[in-house]
């Protein structure tokens, strides 16, 4: 008999894809204090991936799939960062996720790719995949289903380098998941788009993919949901307990804002553009 899925979902809580992030006074960091936040949207899409994948296996879902599909028997969802984490995880709950474990790391600055954030700032990509490799380890994963990049430091990393910590295979921006049966075990198969069409890329389990926004769309928490969430378990751990250092190697010297673009002009013909051109030394 094939093994059940067990799933590891990290999510972050970042400032939400909404709102314009503003450089603080010292020009050190982004602004964060009385910001919204919500949860990463990449890591929507794996939460949604997670649960999805449960739903194809169970004969009583409107989604069951018509081929063989592993089963799966825990979904676990985790955050690491200040208290506030925590309405992340609830959200990642209520979206379907069976418990969720918080990881204080103290703070309210920054936040690292993969779903933590620093009381010096950010936990640093590599930092965040060592915490997983180690949640992995002690929840006992098979799959990993993360985000590709988180929105506000855009590292697209952790994916890769928790992949390469644990030894396991790996299929980043995945904008199809599928899996086939091959002997006692699941094949895992990904598509994902490239340049000029899809690439197709199939490995066995243990696997971690990271996911993009074509994968699917995010199903919105219910009410009903989002109340049978708080009954959920939700552990809290520090980095101590996972025996991680969350020390950065990086600093960040400053940060601006991108230059205001200048207006534009208009031309009468054809010609009048290629002489603007022509004068701007464009051609």
């Amino acid at each position: 008999m094939s093994t059940p899925l067990k799933i590891l979902v990290p999510v972050k809580r970042v400032i939400d894809y909404a709102i314009k992030p503003r450089v603080n006074s010292a020009r050190t960091a982004i602004e964060t204090a009385n910001v919204k936040h919500s949860m990463n949207p990449f890591d929507e899409l794996s939460i949604e991936a997670a649960v999805r994948l449960r739903e194809a296996s169970d004969p009583t879902s409107k989604r069951k799939s018509p081929n063989p599909t592993p089963t799966v028997s825990d979904i676990l969802a985790l955050s690491a960062g200040p208290a506030k984490c925590v309405d992340v995880l609830r959200t990642a709950m209520a979206m379907g996720a069976d418990r969720a474990i918080h990881v204080d790391v103290g703070g309210e600055k920054g936040g690292g790719e993969g779903g933590a954030e620093g009381e010096q700032g950010e936990l640093e990509p590599l930092g965040v995949a060592k915490l997983l490799r180690k949640v992995v380890e002690a929840e006992d994963r098979n799959f990993v289903i993360l985000g590709k990049q988180s929105i506000d430091d855009d590292s697209n990393q952790t994916g890769q380098m928790l992949a390469g910590l644990l030894g396991w295979s790996q299929a980043t921006q995945a904008s199809e998941i599928e899996f086939e049966e091959k002997g006692n075990g699941w094949m895992c198969k990904v598509t994902k788009e490239v340049d000029g069409g899809v690439e197709t890329v199939k490995a066995p389990l243990p696997m971690v993919v990271t996911t993009d926004l074509r994968l699917n769309e995010p199903r919105y928490a219910s009410l009903p949901n989002i109340m049978k969430a708080k009954k959920k378990k939700l552990e809290k751990k520090t980095l101590a307990d996972y025996g991680v250092d969350g020390s950065r190697r990086l600093r960040v010297v400053k940060i601006e804002e991108p230059p205001p673009r200048k207006g534009g002009g208009k031309v009468e013909d054809v010609d009048g553009m290629i002489s603007k051109l022509k004068e701007l030394g464009a051609i």
